[in-house]
């Protein structure tokens, strides 16, 4: 993630004052409601986190393609100035070929039939002729055929910079946008925020909740596991338990919801996108009856939350604002679908 978008949502935690997308006006009356309301707004920061990861990927991605479209605009200039360098080596002769023409030069096999003098210079003026127009004929042809490619070249690729360029300036509005939002947001967070730094120790302990739910054994999980992608990378991710949650985080010691899933994938040596949505695109689908631990599980209708099953009903995830990464019931949160993650997929 830019920094800039990191910036932006770190202050979360310690902005101050603002609009809010959320009527940040309606103040909390109490410790529950700070609380619900906490757990409200960073859902909905959430969103908006996942939406900028998503609108930045798609802005380098456009970058990615304009450049190559300059590359290519670069390779069609070129072909056209070595067009015209051939138009500078052939010139002469089509030149004086024209020059001889224009003045009524005979270069036409009558006029060698009637001046020859014997045969044998018949043929050998007629040779010439021929040996001329053929390599005029050559040279104009491969002039053109140069000059028409490189021409069509430069303008596809011109065209397609301009697009390209055009798709960025796009993708960078859209970001802006969500900036703003986010900006928008951060008023209403902070309110929420203020709030929770009231609650007793007690209240803040029941939202954190526990990293473990009861009864759970992570090491007679792990010693369970059956060995492959998903559940190396699950594996990987349980050494993060406890670390804090941070908005546009991707560890080592500190997530968003998506930053842990990408970062225990990457310990495995899997690629995975940025973005909830994204991750949600990519690996094999299944249902929720077929989950098993290690496959990555998405949740709200937006797909705007993901955590790896972690078998029982239970998945590994970092949750939102006050709360570490923990394992915890799937059934928390409105389920959206699965996937399955392996080595070399695309």
């Amino acid at each position: 993630m830019g920094g800039s978008l990191a910036a932006g949502v770190l202050v979360l935690g310690t902005g101050s004052g603002g609009g809010a997308g959320a009527d940040p006006a309606a103040q909390p009356t109490s410790a529950g409601d700070a609380v619900q309301r906490l757990i409200d707004m960073s859902h909905q920061a959430e969103q908006l986190n996942q939406q900028a990861l998503a609108a930045q990927s798609d802005l380098e991605a456009k970058q990615a393609v304009a450049g190559d479209a300059d590359t290519k605009l670069a390779g069609a200039t070129e072909a056209v100035n070595a067009a015209q360098a051939e138009v500078r080596k052939f010139q002469p002769a089509i030149d004086r070929t024209a020059v001889a023409a224009y003045q009524g030069a005979r270069t036409n096999r009558l006029f060698s039939v009637l001046v020859s003098n014997s045969p044998q210079q018949l043929l050998d003026q007629m040779s010439t002729l021929d040996v001329m127009s053929t390599q005029t004929a050559e040279q104009v042809a491969q002039y053109k055929k140069a000059s028409d490619a490189a021409t069509a070249a430069e303008s596809t690729a011109r065209t397609a910079s301009d697009a390209a360029r055009a798709a960025a300036q796009q993708a960078d509005n859209v970001r802006a946008d969500l900036e703003r939002k986010r900006a928008d947001l951060q008023g209403g967070i902070a309110q929420v925020i203020g709030a929770w730094g009231q609650l007793s120790a007690g209240d803040k302990s029941a939202l954190s909740g526990t990293l473990f739910p009861a009864g759970f054994d992570r090491d007679r999980l792990l010693n369970g596991l059956v060995p492959g992608s998903g559940t190396s990378a699950l594996a990987a991710g349980l050494t993060r338990v406890g670390d804090p949650y941070v908005w546009g985080a991707t560890g080592p010691d500190q997530f968003d919801c998506s930053g842990l899933v990408q970062w225990a994938f990457h310990q495995v040596g899997i690629n995975v996108p940025r973005t909830s949505q994204a991750q949600a695109g990519v690996g094999t689908p299944v249902s929720r009856q077929e989950l098993q631990p290690g496959d990555v599980v998405f949740f709200y209708s937006d797909a705007s939350h993901v955590g790896i099953y972690a078998g029982n009903g239970l998945m590994l995830h970092a949750s939102t604002f006050g709360v570490p990464v923990a394992v915890a019931p799937m059934d928390s949160t409105p389920f959206h679908s699965a996937r399955r993650y392996w080595m070399g997929m695309s």
